[in-house]
């Protein structure tokens, strides 16, 4: 059973401003609970309609209805499961090997995916603009799917911060250099800018290589990739250099 008072704080959460002021998040699945639970944060209280998760403490699982799961889910088809984790600190971002900064990516798929990419093509930390999406909003947790646990993710001044960088900057413009044609180092900074308009003026003049994805079809008229979609290519290109 899920007290009036639980449902409220659970739904509550959804919304960013009540995130910060409780310091709590939510995930929703067994996979993507499995794999924080496995990690360094700490779990507040885990619902599940089954009974498993064997190894959280008997003080800190309810067993519930698949109706009052659905009172507290944001899916539109509610899971098996849902655990309340307390948001971390953020960790000191270590410049070394390669590093993706985000200039303003607002949609909270394209956030997680990157952070799946991220996770997959073993960069360990993704440096955030304070206009990024929430990393803790449920949509951004559950596009992970886990691999939350496994990059450091901080949201910084992003001018500040490629401001004072030693490594070298990167970035995707239409007019860039072909990356197939381009020699690329094991380390530096790749900057992916804004699903619509691109990289911001004031973080262009930072960048110190301009990188474009060819376009290979006949009419060339497709105007943009998806920034997820440049994103793995990019990083795919990079490791690929780097590992033969």
């Amino acid at each position: 059973m899920v007290s009036k008072n639980q449902i409220k704080l659970i739904t509550s959460l959804q919304q960013k401003k009540y995130r910060v002021v409780e310091q709590l998040f939510f995930a929703e699945g067994v996979k993507v609970i499995q794999e924080l639970l496995q990690s360094d944060f700490e779990l507040v209280h885990l619902y599940t309609t089954q009974q498993d998760f064997n190894e959280v403490l008997v003080s800190k699982k309810t067993i519930i209805s698949e109706s009052d799961l659905k009172k507290i889910s944001a899916l539109t088809s509610a899971n098996s499961c849902l655990a309340i984790f307390k948001i971390p600190k953020q960790k000191n971002i270590e410049q070394k090997g390669l590093i993706i900064a985000l200039d303003d990516i607002r949609d909270p798929g394209n956030l997680g995916t990157i952070l799946r990419l991220c996770d997959w093509f073993g960069v360990e930390e993704l440096v955030c603009s304070a206009s990024t999406a929430d990393l803790y909003s449920p949509k951004v947790v559950q596009a992970t799917m886990g691999s939350i646990s496994r990059v450091n993710v901080n949201y910084v001044d992003l001018n500040s911060f490629l401001e004072t960088t030693e490594l070298p900057i990167f970035g995707t413009f239409m007019d860039g250099k072909n990356i197939y044609k381009e020699e690329l180092p094991k380390q530096g900074i790749i900057v992916m800018g804004n699903e619509a308009n691109g990289i911001s003026q004031s973080i262009e003049r930072l960048v110190a290589k301009r990188l474009t994805i060819p376009r290979f079809g006949i009419l060339k008229r497709t105007e943009s990739l998806n920034v997820a979609t440049a994103t793995a290519i990019v990083l795919s290109e990079f490791r690929r250099l780097n590992s033969l």
